[in-house]
């Protein structure tokens, strides 16, 4: 008999697929629908052999959480970087940080580096060979500490409880 884990490998990201189809398409036909279950299973099962040690999830809501408090600072961001493109550049304070990491978990890493780049003002620059230290570009950084601060209450410490495997 077969397992349902062959069949669905990844089932959050399949419910992921499904609700971004969706959105993208706009639209509740049959034939969209149908075509969202149908990526939603065959990029999973085609994909499946990238995800040796796939992440397990252990807090949907905090996950939940997460993503709209992310969601919240791209905008907010968005705003910030606006009034410090207009403004005069003297006010820049541009700097590399580096970010002490406590995820252990690729995947973990993975998402913290792409919460950073997705929030404008920060970009993920590079990660150390260990996967101890994340380099870190902000357009204006006060307080290097404040910055790594930040990033560690907002983002890398819910993440840390999504993903219990990247607790030390």
């Amino acid at each position: 008999m077969m397992s349902a884990k062959r069949w669905l490998p990844h089932p959050w990201l399949s419910l992921f697929l499904v609700i971004v189809w969706q959105l993208i398409m706009n639209d509740l036909s049959a034939g969209t629908l149908i075509m969202g279950f149908i990526l939603a299973w065959g990029i999973p099962m085609l994909t499946d052999v990238f995800w040796p040690h796939p992440p397990t999830l252990h807090r949907p809501g905090v996950l939940l959480r997460f993503t709209l408090r992310v969601l919240w600072d791209i905008v907010v961001a968005n705003l910030d970087v606006a009034r410090l493109i207009l403004g005069p550049s003297k006010n820049l304070r541009p700097a590399f940080v580096e970010y002490p990491l406590e995820l252990t978990h690729d995947f973990a890493i993975s998402l913290l580096a792409s919460t950073i780049s997705l929030t404008p003002g920060t970009v993920s620059a590079d990660i150390s060979a260990d996967k101890r230290r994340l380099l870190i570009h902000g357009l204006d950084v006060a307080d290097e500490q404040e910055l790594i601060a930040t990033i560690k209450q907002r983002y890398e410490q819910p993440l840390k409880e999504v993903f219990e495997c990247s607790n030390s």
